[in-house]
């Protein structure tokens, strides 16, 4: 079972690997975007670090809550919207149970990655977030260490694809061979949890 400090650290796991891997998230972001998803990404993932080690929720939907109130609140862009949506209607899923087990938090995931596509009106394909978190939920009933895999292979597979949603779009065929930012950032969400779950 995964009480509250296991998704404390989960956050603060994804906070470090988001700022070790910051230049290249801007650098994905470039050619296709506006060049700041690494710098918005590492400054709302501090902010929620900070937040969380300040004042640590009691269980795991709140740590979740409270984790995509602060990205929605410190991060420009579509990409605060969209993690804060996916976090916090995650957390509001898990209720308010002490613990919850890994079935249960990939119940909450599914729900905070339907949300997502309902805010963006995207799918898997369009080359965006999705294409990373719809396979990594899936897998998420195999493992964590899986579900990091798929998240991974996901947002390799967004390089040959056209940008259908989002800034990239506006590229068109231009958007092709860019491996795209969003997913890969989702990509590093799943690789802290496998990390944190061991």
């Amino acid at each position: 079972m995964l009480d509250a400090a296991f998704f404390v650290r989960w956050m603060a796991a994804a906070a470090a690997v988001i700022d070790r891997e910051a230049d290249r998230l801007t650098e994905l972001d470039s050619p296709i975007g506006d060049a700041d998803h690494g710098r918005n990404m590492q400054r709302g993932f501090a902010a929620v670090r900070k937040v969380l080690e300040a004042e640590p929720p009691a269980t795991p939907g709140a740590v979740l809550v409270a984790a995509g109130r602060q990205l929605i609140s410190s991060v420009g862009g579509a990409s605060g919207p969209l993690y804060g949506t996916l976090l916090r209607r995650a957390g509001k899923t898990l209720g308010e149970a002490p613990e919850v087990s890994a079935a249960e938090l990939r119940s909450g995931l599914s729900a905070g990655v339907d949300a997502v596509a309902q805010l963006g009106a995207s799918a898997p394909g369009d080359k965006t977030m999705l294409d990373a978190l719809v396979p990594a939920v899936a897998a998420l009933e195999t493992s964590f260490g899986a579900a990091a895999a798929a998240a991974e292979e996901g947002a390799l597979a967004t390089v040959p694809m056209q940008a259908r949603k989002g800034r990239a779009s506006y590229l068109g065929e231009r958007s092709i061979g860019h491996q795209d930012p969003g997913a890969t950032s989702s990509a590093l969400l799943f690789a802290a949890l496998a990390e944190v779950a061991g």
